[in-house]
């Protein structure tokens, strides 16, 4: 915790939570001046927002579990806070030694992911060794799959290539690493539950 305290000036994601919860109010500048908590509040707002595509008494199932998908994420996004390794940028500038952290990567990713109805990053990793320009890269995803990205007829298989073309897309736009494979794997499925009928009765 104490770790996490200096990553956060002085705050937990428990903390940031709990802002979120209030409005953000009273404002607190401790938090919002600094730039690693604007980073994990941003992906705890992404995953609320998620979250309220998920039928709700899933969510409040999982939010009883300290072992579920809720808390995995939320163990990641703590994981996310360290900026991680640094990988570097090629530059024209003799003098200049340009790099992106890890952190900032996988945040782009989790961006990526954001923008799929359907698809919510539990997890996710960069296998190699991201300091040395050239190195091959697996990019290592765990997402939770939701039916409201199935509405149109696509299948998971449609999802996850989506998901796939889209990490794939963004990497290189905003980076130099040298991707070797995209790894998606499916931990959990979230059917939403049907109204109840005029006799009280839920439709399987």
């Amino acid at each position: 915790m104490a770790e996490e305290q200096s990553r956060l000036s002085g705050h937990t994601i428990e903390d940031l939570n709990d802002y979120l919860d209030r409005g953000r109010t009273p404002s607190d500048s401790s938090i919002d001046d600094s730039p690693a908590c604007t980073v994990a509040l941003t992906r705890l707002e992404r995953l609320r927002a998620a979250l309220r595509r998920v039928d709700s008494a899933a969510v409040d199932r999982e939010a009883e579990r300290t072992d579920g998908w809720v808390a995995t994420i939320i163990d990641s996004i703590r994981l996310e806070t360290r900026a991680g390794r640094r990988i570097p940028l090629t530059s024209d500038s003799p003098v200049a030694r340009l790099a992106l952290t890890e952190g900032a990567v996988i945040g782009v990713l989790r961006t990526a992911g954001d923008g799929i109805d359907g698809i919510l990053i539990s997890r996710c990793r960069l296998e190699g060794d991201v300091t040395e320009p050239g190195e091959p890269i697996t990019v290592r995803l765990d997402v939770s799959v939701g039916t409201d990205g199935m509405n149109t007829g696509e299948s998971v298989r449609d999802l996850t290539a989506r998901l796939r073309a889209a990490v794939y897309a963004v990497l290189v736009q905003q980076t130099e690493l040298t991707i070797a494979a995209v790894d998606i794997t499916v931990t959990d499925l979230y059917l939403t539950t049907a109204l109840p009928t005029s006799e009280g009765e839920a439709d399987e």
